[in-house]
């Protein structure tokens, strides 16, 4: 799928394409049940369903994408399904990175990674590494991620430039305070997309969603088709996008 889109009293030719799309990938545990599948056939299936809109973002020349892999409230589910994800995360970026490394996708990882095994941390760092100069899609994982880990996180790193005398508290604004969290090298998320019915943030990306749009959909993350995407990209179109500001038509 390649689209473009347009609107009325913008430049001709002009793209509605968010530039950055953040999504909540869920139900993939929903759709292993519905087919009496033990839960990590799941999200198998849904490793699938990412890469169709990893390469659909590409086509589209969409500047970021950001999903939600493992939350850090994902540790309290069943050993099992953690240890099969944690495998699955492995053998995942050891088979998709070389292929990303090939479209240009610059890999990044967000979330606090030293509770990662050393092999998955190794892997991480090494599919950081390789694409880090690549100039294409911004592909950010968020594992073991939280959006309040991360508002947290940003005030430890400002207090400590602080106490260092690297900044003063008369410096810090909002862009200040921006620099210290998470995807502070990409635009904020235009939009949010949530597969699997739930019509909630669940901590994800708390700070960076200020603006977003948020689109909720029922089918669940295995079942999310190309189609299904264009369907939020077209919705996205349709959004009058005022940030707080009155818009006057002429």
């Amino acid at each position: 799928m390649n689209i473009h889109l347009e609107k009325d009293g913008l430049e001709d030719g002009q793209s509605l394409l968010p530039r950055h799309v953040a999504v909540v990938m869920d139900g993939n545990g929903r759709w292993a049940n519905k087919r009496h599948l033990p839960r990590a056939a799941g999200h198998k299936a849904g490793v699938k369903t990412t890469r169709k809109i990893v390469e659909n973002c590409v086509k589209n020349n969409i500047e970021a994408l950001t999903i939600f892999a493992f939350s850090s409230e994902n540790w309290s589910r069943p050993q099992a399904e953690v240890s099969a994800l944690m495998a699955l995360f492995v053998s995942t970026i050891m088979s998709e990175v070389r292929k990303l490394h090939k479209k240009n996708v610059h890999v990044q990882f967000i979330g606090d990674r030293k509770q990662f095994s050393e092999k998955l941390q190794k892997n991480i760092n090494e599919a950081e590494g390789l694409t880090k100069n690549n100039i294409g899609l911004h592909l950010n994982i968020a594992a073991n991620y939280g959006g309040r880990w991360d508002v947290v996180n940003a005030c430890k790193l400002l207090i400590n430039e602080v106490q260092n005398k690297n900044k003063k508290i008369q410096d810090i604004d909002e862009a200040c305070f921006n620099s210290f969290m998470s995807l502070n090298d990409v635009p904020a998320p235009d939009l949010f997309i949530r597969t699997g019915g739930e019509q909630r943030i669940s901590n994800f990306l708390l700070w960076q969603l200020a603006y977003s749009e948020l689109y909720f959909v029922d089918t669940l993350w295995p079942d999310f088709s190309d189609k299904d995407f264009e369907q939020a990209l077209i919705w996205f179109a349709g959004r009058q996008r005022r940030f707080g500001k009155i818009i006057i038509n002429h």
